[in-house]
């Protein structure tokens, strides 16, 4: 989450991270979050120095949804595809036929939608109900106490922060590369 206050000056105009001020945020009863006013402690402008605009990053073409809610939600569908692949596993070493059902449906329907996916399945048969309720159950169960979501938050920043030193190395390779033949010439 990236938190900036815009900051318009006499001289120009500046983006500071809030995490370089020191920033209390007040929340009136029955407001929402993002329409609040802040108060600063300890910062003591040279200039006249208007606040502009002071919120949490806007991120446009989600719709309704927010970023966070898309997440939940591919998350959600991911957890059923490893709900699916535990009990294809669990099923495999004791129930050889309801292994090959579920098989057999997973051939004919798409994971992709996991709540879809489950309807279906629990309106093929009675015998393909106790599998989706199965799988449901160990959905719920691996979400609730076997994902590891602090490790999730690390990685995601980590891989954000690698990616964007390698495509920005990368390019500075690349156009440095270009500048140096065209110098040569």
């Amino acid at each position: 989450m990236i938190n900036k206050c815009y900051f318009s000056t006499m001289e120009s105009s500046t983006i500071l991270p809030l995490s370089h001020l020191a920033v209390t945020c007040h929340k009136p009863h029955g407001t929402t979050i993002g329409a609040f006013p802040f108060s600063f402690k300890q910062f003591k402008p040279t200039s006249n120095i208007t606040i502009s605009n002071c919120q949490k990053m806007h991120v446009s073409g989600f719709g309704e949804a927010s970023p966070e809610s898309k997440a939940a939600k591919n998350l959600h569908n991911f957890f059923t595809y490893v709900a699916v692949r535990v009990v294809t596993a669990q099923l495999e070493s004791y129930n050889l036929e309801a292994y090959k059902e579920l098989m057999e449906f997973l051939d004919r329907h798409s994971i992709n939608d996991g709540d879809k996916f489950c309807a279906a399945l629990m309106r093929e048969s009675s015998s393909h109900k106790s599998l989706a309720m199965r799988i449901l159950e160990v959905r719920s169960a691996y979400c609730k106490r076997d994902f590891e979501w602090d490790n999730l938050e690390q990685l995601a920043k980590k891989m954000a922060d690698e990616s964007n030193t390698r495509l920005m190395r990368d390019y500075v390779l690349e156009t440095s590369h270009v500048d140096k033949e065209e110098s040569d010439e």
